[in-house]
């Protein structure tokens, strides 16, 4: 077993609370999609990554405090870790740029091709195999996001090749994680790409950011504090499931989002809504049952 210091997490493979904390991840980054989504509209996106990036290192302080001290932001692989953060750069800045021009459930829902590059991509890289049945599952969860959301027609102009494109670049930082999460600790991780994302957004500053208002910079700390925690658990979920595993729960984003939307607004799921969760959870499950029966 490895550990990484003194009450640290461990990277013995746990697959079950691999997917809790994909799941779990899901929940959070829908709540700072929300967020982002409305700062977007008076903020430029290098602005954006910077203030959120600042208060993300809320999360990490804890988490250093509570997972060793200093020393569980030891880096190994320290290659490996700049390769993540430029991913995470570029993936974070489309992402964020993408919806300035679509609705949050379209830029959603394009976004999840990325299970299916990471899918595609994991027997070569991380020598997983990936049987015909776990393709089918994840082919069937994705056509349920697509009948839950049933995107727009707006989204067929070229904005939406920037989702993809930062799904793409999301899903070679996945593989990464997977790759550097068996010599580096998940603070360590999480550190040092937030700090890529925040010296890069801070490198823009000169080409002309926003006046803050009090409000605003209290949704940059509700949006950077949740993106901490939810990244954290992605970091996790890596180490303790296989990527193939573990991604196709990052479906249940769009779950969260129809609770979200219930909770807050009192939005009531329609009957493609519900049916598209159904294939999703559904899916999910069948992945879960094959590997533990695996």
């Amino acid at each position: 077993m490895r550990t990484f210091g003194p009450r640290f997490v461990t990277a013995m493979p746990d697959p079950f609370k691999g997917i809790a904390c994909m799941v779990g991840a899901g929940g959070f980054l829908t709540v700072s999609d929300a967020v982002v989504k409305w700062l977007s509209l008076g903020y430029p996106v290098g602005q954006i990554l910077f203030m959120r990036g600042s208060f993300i290192f809320v999360t990490i302080g804890f988490l250093v405090w509570r997972f060793g001290g200093l020393r569980a932001l030891r880096v190994r692989n320290l290659r490996g870790q700049f390769g993540r953060g430029i991913l995470t750069v570029l993936s974070a800045g489309i992402f964020v740029y993408s919806l300035r021009f679509l609705p949050l459930a379209d830029a959603v829902v394009i976004g999840f091709v990325g299970p299916i590059f990471v899918t595609a991509m994991a027997p070569a890289f991380l020598g997983e195999r990936v049987g015909w049945r776990r393709w089918l599952a994840i082919a069937v969860g994705f056509v349920g996001v697509l009948v839950m959301v049933r995107p727009t027609g707006d989204a067929l102009r070229w904005a939406a090749l920037l989702p993809a494109a930062s799904a793409f670049f999301g899903a070679l930082r996945d593989i990464i994680t997977r790759r550097i999460s068996a010599t580096d600790s998940s603070v360590t991780t999480l550190a040092f790409t937030t700090a890529c994302v925040t010296v890069a957004g801070l490198a823009t500053c000169p080409f002309g950011w926003t006046a803050l208002t009090p409000h605003d910079l209290g949704l940059f700390a509700v949006t950077g504090i949740v993106l901490g925690v939810a990244q954290f658990l992605v970091i996790e979920a890596f180490r303790l499931g296989e990527a193939a595993l573990v991604v196709p729960f990052k479906y249940s984003t769009v779950v969260w989002a129809i609770l979200l939307g219930f909770l807050v607004w009192r939005d009531v799921p329609d009957v493609w809504v519900a049916s598209g969760a159904v294939l999703v959870i559904g899916s999910g499950l069948f992945i879960w049952w094959r590997e533990t029966g695996r």
